[in-house]
């Protein structure tokens, strides 16, 4: 049986006759109806191209999967300094431990030591913040040294050395 071809037409006609022609090739061939395939395609490119309405799911990904890959890690850089809670977590966990030998759980330990620091007042936190202040002071001071060697080059020279050379 031979087919006779359909004259073209414009482009903005060719797209919704096509959808035609496939349901009429569709029905001839297999004998199958396709209407409903047919009607959530064009309700999918009715959304698709509608750019009236925000849909509420963006095909971004969120930002915390973008995240850009350091291809060195800098192992001269200087480590930002605990804050003072964990100073005194430092302290707590060592009392607590000897007050209840059977908690073995971090879990039950830094529960415990959440509850303490909340009831504290700020004149019994303040012993922790000045550890924090210095430590802190401390890293600024690193981290100062840390940029003037980098604009420098001095960094450079060191992780040339250690390159192979063929």
């Amino acid at each position: 049986m031979a087919k006779a071809k359909k004259p073209q037409k414009s482009p903005s006609t060719a797209a919704h006759d096509s959808s035609e022609a496939f349901e009429e090739a569709s029905q001839e061939d297999t004998g199958l109806c396709v209407k409903r395939s047919e009607e959530m395609k064009r309700s999918a490119k009715g959304r698709r191209f509608n750019n009236t309405e925000k849909s509420t799911k963006t095909n971004k990904r969120p930002k915390s999967n973008q995240k850009k890959k350091n291809d060195k890690f800098d192992v001269n850089k200087p480590k930002k300094p605990p804050t003072a809670f964990f100073y005194f977590l430092d302290d707590f966990r060592k009392e607590f431990q000897e007050q209840n030998p059977d908690v073995k759980s971090m879990r039950d330990v830094g529960k415990a030591c959440g509850k303490k620091w909340k009831t504290m007042t700020y004149e019994e936190k303040v012993q922790y913040y000045d550890i924090a202040m210095e430590k802190r002071a401390e890293f600024d001071k690193a981290m100062a040294e840390y940029k003037k060697r980098k604009e420098s080059g001095v960094d450079r020279e060191s992780e040339e050395d250690w390159e192979i050379d063929e």
